[in-house]
């Protein structure tokens, strides 16, 4: 399991937005995506033009809490699409936010240490964005660089 916690310099109404939204999503992770932030819902995302990321929303809880199943598209890839569950809380911190991010499921190995790593990356470009920001360009975005 995957445990981030970062604080954020906007209200949880706005992150939450950057959660889903797909116009604001792709300002900090992707190049495309697909959400339908309700229980039953389509989360898909295009990472990079090669590794597409697919799963459900579980549960969708305005400015505080989202839930989505995770995974590759890619039949090969060790993360299968859905077989994994991120869980995103929300809890206003002065004028700003705190989020809380579990990734559960995930294998052990190098699939664990590459999201440990991509959610340390993409989380803080999501700060950045949230708050009003530009994150940049995204290394992760490169198609040469596989993901997790």
């Amino acid at each position: 399991m995957i445990v981030k916690e970062i604080e954020i310099d906007a209200p949880p109404e706005v992150v939450f937005a950057y959660l889903t939204d797909p116009t604001k999503m792709v300002q900090w992770l992707g190049l495309l995506a697909e959400l339908e932030p309700r229980p039953g819902g389509i989360f898909r995302v295009d990472a990079n033009g090669r590794d597409v990321l697919r799963g459900t929303f579980v549960e969708v809880v305005p400015y505080s809490r989202v839930v989505f199943t995770w995974g590759y598209e890619d039949p090969a890839h060790r993360v299968p699409a859905g077989s994994t569950t991120v869980t995103i809380e929300l809890e206003a911190k002065g004028a700003g936010s705190r989020l809380r991010l579990v990734h559960s499921d995930l294998p052990e190995g190098p699939a664990r240490e590459g999201h440990d790593q991509g959610w340390t990356h993409y989380l803080a470009r999501l700060a950045i964005a949230a708050a009003g920001g530009d994150p940049g360009d995204d290394r992760l975005a490169d198609p040469a660089v596989r993901h997790g």
